[in-house]
């Protein structure tokens, strides 16, 4: 949890005015204004407002240097992650060992940022296979080698595997991956993507899989995936949903966890940060539900 930053919540009045955006580049086809406006509404913040803007890396230092008091927080996708970094005044511990920032809270005149995706990955695979919450989960393996990777090795940590098989198309630009493992003390065991030829038959004799690829490029994999299968695959990509993975996945005998899911546990924890509120999880599933199928609204359960 990211409890360290927990105070630069600013509940105010109900009707207070206050602003929140996710910022990326695209940004059109983002999830979090369902979720948090429906946060929102649940919460009864009439006067809060949350809105996509599309913001690339050479606009977003002054984006951000220009937000006014009114606002409460950022939520960022690719590719901002990373490049928030330098123009934040502290980060929580989440954020410190993944080098990737994922909430920007405001307050002050003060930005501090967080990283809430490694509890949306832990808590979507929890959802899935109780054996993450407990830290069952041993044998891991990480498809690419980005900033969610990064977070997806401390998610895995917590989830019981401290040496997963990182699987990435060039060594040279894994830094992020090894230096968030060195942070958290995990031994990461890099391989080549998606070159090993029993890759499909490594992921599935293993507990979990994580997936930060984006969609189509495991097809090959999917169409050598072997019956079997006995993990739980996370696929972070949700658009389109499903994926060749997820569907090859679920029929040789596996469970999935949308990349859907990790996206309404993320918010969850980026709504409790940015109003200093517990987050009203059930309204946010709800909403996700009507524009995401593969949301139930009872949870996913195994």
């Amino acid at each position: 949890m990211t409890d360290d930053l927990a105070g630069h919540g600013v509940p105010g009045p109900a009707g207070a005015s206050r602003r929140a955006a996710v910022l990326g580049h695209p940004v059109a086809h983002s999830l979090s204004p369902v979720l948090h406006r429906a946060a929102y509404a649940a919460l009864g913040l009439t006067g809060w407002t949350y809105d996509a803007v599309d913001v690339d890396e050479a606009g977003l230092p002054g984006f951000v240097t220009a937000l006014g008091d009114e606002w409460a927080g950022l939520s960022l996708t690719m590719p901002l992650k990373q490049a928030v970094l330098p123009l934040l005044d502290e980060l929580d511990e989440t954020a410190t060992v993944t080098g990737a920032c994922n909430t920007v809270l405001l307050r002050d005149g003060r930005r501090a940022g967080a990283n809430t995706d490694v509890d949306g990955m832990v808590a979507a695979l929890a959802e899935v296979d109780p054996r993450a919450a407990a830290g069952g989960l041993a044998v891991a393996h990480v498809l690419g080698g980005g900033a969610t990777a990064a977070s997806a090795v401390l998610a895995l940590r917590r989830a019981g595997c401290p040496a997963p098989v990182v699987h990435v198309r060039d060594r040279s630009r894994a830094g992020a991956v090894l230096a968030a493992a060195e942070r958290c003390g995990s031994a990461v065991d890099l391989q080549p993507w998606p070159d090993r030829p029993d890759l499909a038959a490594a992921l599935a004799a293993a507990d979990v899989v994580v997936s930060t690829t984006p969609a189509g490029s495991t097809d090959a994999v999917a169409a050598a995936l072997p019956a079997g299968v006995v993990g739980v695959l996370l696929d972070v990509a949700y658009e389109p949903w499903p994926s060749s993975l997820a569907v090859a996945w679920e029929q040789a005998g596996g469970a999935v966890a949308p990349g859907s899911l990790m996206l309404l546990h993320q918010a969850v924890e980026q709504v409790r940060l940015m109003t200093g509120r517990p987050a009203p999880g059930a309204p946010m599933r709800v909403a996700l539900a009507e524009v995401r199928p593969e949301i139930v609204t009872e949870g996913q359960g195994r």
